[in-house]
């Protein structure tokens, strides 16, 4: 199964890793751990819910009005 994995940098240092389809989050020291954790939380949280992830999920944008 291929998954989403959002990643951004987390205020403490390292990475806050996300599974949009799942809402599972994680975090780790490098990208490569991040994902590595975030793999291990989804398949934790597959075996507990294998029928929570429905459909494909995609990303789009969209803007608000910046207020001064």
């Amino acid at each position: 199964m291929e998954l989403s994995a959002v990643l951004f940098p987390a205020p403490e240092g390292g990475y806050v890793a996300l599974n949009p389809e799942t809402g599972t989050t994680t975090q780790g020291e490098t990208v490569e751990e991040a994902i590595a954790n975030l793999r291990e939380a989804t398949e934790l949280y597959l075996e507990e819910f294998p029928y929570s992830v429905v459909g494909r999920p995609f990303l789009t944008t969209f803007q608000i009005t910046e207020h001064a």
